[in-house]
């Protein structure tokens, strides 16, 4: 390996690391605002069960009973907004006809239901999809949904990403790690995400510079080789 082969491969370390704290950091990051929320939400509707509950009192003597039946009503709210999902589920069926500038989120939002079914490197390709998809929505916002590039960024974003997931999880959990033809499922599983990763990467390069043409005829498609 010469001097110029293991800088690239230092560089390449290296800015694996920084996307993998990056994704971390936005981990960290979502979860807080997610229980901030979560608090705020569960506070102002405590107020308003007490709010209405002292109405009440001034018209009708609520007792012990009364009482009693105010708390145990805000401790079932307090309990259920701060347990509960606050977001629909997202279904992988939905991405492809969502709004462009709401594509990217809503696909963050289904990748982390996927996560878990994922294997450990996996896992990791995902989060550094989501850092990337995180960068390429502002750019999205202001893309005209009917440009042929709107069209590759949902192809690949709405539908390639979903399915290269889904038919992994097709595939029976004992399996997943047997090699046949000289590659398991989850190195496809891998493989597929890095390709994804890259592509998503150069539309957003592309889409920065404001090269529309070269994005509307790269004509790129995944070659999911594991269905077989």
């Amino acid at each position: 390996m010469t001097d110029v082969d293991r800088q690239v491969a230092r560089a390449g370390e290296v800015l694996d690391r920084t996307r993998a704290a990056r994704a971390l950091q936005r981990g960290r990051r979502r979860a807080a605002t997610g229980i901030a929320k979560r608090v705020g939400y569960a506070a102002a509707a405590d107020l308003a069960i007490l709010v209405v509950a002292v109405t009440l009192g001034w018209f009708i003597p609520l007792g012990m009973g009364g009482a009693l039946l105010v708390f145990a009503l805000m401790a079932v709210v307090t309990a259920t907004l701060l347990f509960a999902s606050l977001t629909p589920q997202v279904r992988a069926e939905q991405l492809t006809a969502v709004p462009l500038k709401t594509l990217p989120r809503m696909t963050e939002q289904w990748l982390e239901t996927q996560r878990a079914l994922l294997p450990a490197p996996a896992q990791t390709l995902v989060d550094g999809i989501g850092v990337r998809l995180e960068a390429l929505a502002p750019q999205l916002a202001t893309l005209d949904e009917q440009q042929p590039a709107a069209t590759e960024v949902r192809k690949l974003v709405g539908e390639q990403l979903p399915e290269l997931i889904r038919d992994y999880a097709k595939v029976p959990a004992g399996l997943r790690t047997v090699e046949r033809n000289g590659r398991t499922p989850d190195a496809q599983l891998a493989d597929g995400l890095r390709l994804i990763d890259e592509e998503i990467s150069q539309m957003s390069a592309q889409l920065a510079q404001g090269d529309l043409d070269l994005l509307e005829t790269r004509g790129r498609f995944l070659e999911i080789k594991y269905r077989d």
